[in-house]
């Protein structure tokens, strides 16, 4: 992989992370396009780690308040460090499903799904419950002093969905969220704060693939370029994002995800099975 592949891969990573059109599909049209296969995920863990740095210096502030509150709470029970405290359960609580139901998944995802068919197809379901969400039904109006670990349970079963590449992570929490009833900036904060512990969850146990096989494969100069520019992009994916739900509509990214379905549907096509 050259230097300029790398940084392409990691731009693509970093500006669809947090948009709800699925990085995963992203990167994997992207190996489709350059010619690449790469098995299994680790290549795409390790992008979304550098994701995950961008989302934690982005909301840094939140997340150390969380945290603080969190182990406050137990020495001092006022009705902030609740709060924060339960707001860091409700994490604890998505992620621990995601992980639970997303192992019954794990042998699913398999590279059979990495195929233009499938990605098409998962496009355009996640397009299709964008639009539903957008058109059919309201908006709550609850903030995380007011959720609950129903709220918890139904992020946490839209995350494991998404577990499925094409099917966007933020898009599937993001989407969960406001339809059990949670406000947007507090279903956009529980989103971008639950791809933490996710990602990080997931590089665990990839740790083996991205320590080694990948390193030899793609080359330390090319993974430090993406990884960099994932991070840099992230950010920019971020902050376009947030201002973007602040006054436009969710039904843009789904005639995106519609878009994208049907060129890659039509015009992209599998590669053979080599790898790197």
């Amino acid at each position: 992989m050259t230097i300029f592949e790398a940084i392409i891969f990691g731009i693509v990573q970093g500006l669809t992370e947090f948009l709800p059109i699925s990085s995963t599909a992203h990167i994997i049209i992207a190996e489709l396009i350059f010619g690449y296969n790469f098995p299994g995920l680790a290549f795409e863990i390790f992008l979304h780690v550098a994701s995950v740095f961008a989302v934690a210096f982005y909301f840094r502030r939140d997340l150390w308040a969380v945290i603080r509150g969190f182990f406050l709470y137990f020495r001092e029970k006022n009705q902030e460090n609740r709060v924060h405290f339960m707001f860091g359960i409700y994490i604890i609580t998505a992620t621990a499903i995601t992980a639970i139901l997303g192992l019954s998944l794990k042998s699913l995802v398999v590279d059979v799904m990495k195929t233009p068919p499938f990605i098409a197809g998962a496009l355009a379901v996640t397009g299709t419950a964008l639009i539903f969400i957008e058109r059919f039904r309201e908006y709550g109006s609850r903030r995380e002093n007011k959720m609950t670990f129903l709220d918890s349970a139904i992020v946490g079963i839209g995350q494991t969905i998404a577990v499925l590449p094409g099917i966007s992570r933020s898009g599937a929490t993001l989407i969960a969220a406001l339809w059990a009833g949670l406000d947007r900036d507090t279903a956009v904060r529980y989103s971008f704060l639950l791809v933490i512990p996710a990602i990080i969850g997931s590089a665990v146990l990839s740790a083996g693939d991205i320590s080694g096989e990948i390193w030899t494969a793609i080359g330390t100069g090319p993974l430090v370029a993406s990884f960099l520019a994932s991070f840099i992009f992230s950010l920019v994916g971020i902050i376009w994002l947030i201002d973007f739900l602040k006054r436009g509509r969710l039904i843009y990214f789904a005639l995106y995800c519609y878009l994208v379905a049907f060129l890659v549907y039509n015009y992209v096509r599998e590669i053979p099975p080599t790898i790197y």
